[in-house]
């Protein structure tokens, strides 16, 4: 079950990993609530096509609408625009480092709002581990120049923070649904609050036509990074606590790198072997992948 659960983040992390890619690119002529708007929308739609090709019914709906939408709004809605605002204004390098923040919300917020997933010396130490490897990682772009909008760090660091308010939230209420039912029902709540907003705030209709790179952006992100990635993200959640499930965040950045290195011919320096190993080690303590237990006599 623990190399479950460690394989399956490296498969979220892999479709998470080339969203940022993604939203720099769409982002330069797609406004963030309309990004967010578009995203959240062709993902859900998505997601519905496929329920009804396999001949599913979109139950729970009614009864649990308040809680779709809220997790719409607190992992979808809110933190999609934070972040598609945010690094107009911030450094990725600082944007991936307040990303990283995720898990220390998470195994913070687990252990006062469920039972079976408290703080432990385990997830405290595999955790700074992995946040000291996501600095390592990407220390070259914080060396060359931090560029810090205040407004810039607090939507970041927000997002981060919905989302490990979201990933504790969505396993206690969606455990246990019909599959595809718990990302429709999310996704389609956070359409149905940035549709509106982006066509009242921004008034996507009187800009100019996107750029196909963006568009094929948008559509990739929408597609991988949202509509598989959240049908992955549920069926991890059936076996993986809450705290452990918020370390994909460290694993994201790994594949940004892999990304640059084959498409990009990038050479990696001695920091992103470093921070790489740091992350995977995290992780693996965390998910219980590497037993730590022995080691921590005085912690018990």
């Amino acid at each position: 079950m623990n190399s479950k659960s460690f394989f399956g983040l490296l498969l979220l992390a892999s479709l998470w990993g080339p969203s940022f890619l993604f939203i720099k690119v769409a982002g330069r002529d797609i406004p963030p609530l309309t990004m967010t708007a578009a995203r959240v929308s062709i993902a859900a739609v998505l997601l519905y096509f496929v329920l009804k090709l396999q001949g599913g019914k979109l139950s729970h709906i009614q009864k649990m609408w308040k809680h779709f939408a809220l997790a719409g709004f607190v992992g979808n809605a809110l933190p999609f625009t934070l972040f598609n605002w945010g690094e107009i204004h911030i450094d990725s390098g600082l944007a991936s480092i307040l990303n990283g923040t995720t898990p220390l919300f998470t195994i913070l917020i687990a252990h006062f709002f469920t039972q079976d997933d408290r703080l432990t010396p385990k997830k405290i130490i595999g955790s700074v581990i992995g946040f000291s490897g996501l600095v390592l990682l990407v220390a070259p772009a914080l060396m060359d120049g931090i560029k810090a909008g205040s407004l810039g760090l607090l939507a970041v660091t927000t997002a981060a923070l919905c989302y490990g308010a979201n990933i504790v939230y969505t396993r206690k209420f969606f455990r246990g649904m019909p599959k595809y039912v718990a990302p429709i029902g999310q996704l389609g709540f956070a359409a149905l609050i940035m549709l509106p907003l982006s066509l009242i705030v921004e008034k996507p209709y009187e800009l100019a036509l996107p750029s196909w790179p963006a568009l094929g952006s948008l559509v990739a992100l929408a597609i991988f990074g949202t509509s598989i990635a959240f049908v992955v993200y549920y069926r991890i959640m059936e076996f993986t606590p809450a705290s452990a499930l918020s370390m994909v965040t460290y694993l994201v950045p790994i594949f940004g790198i892999i990304l640059g290195v084959t498409l990009l011919n990038e050479q990696l320096a001695w920091n992103a072997y470093i921070g790489c190993a740091f992350i995977l080690f995290g992780v693996m303590i965390v998910n219980g992948f590497i037993q730590i237990g022995t080691l921590l006599p005085k912690f018990r």
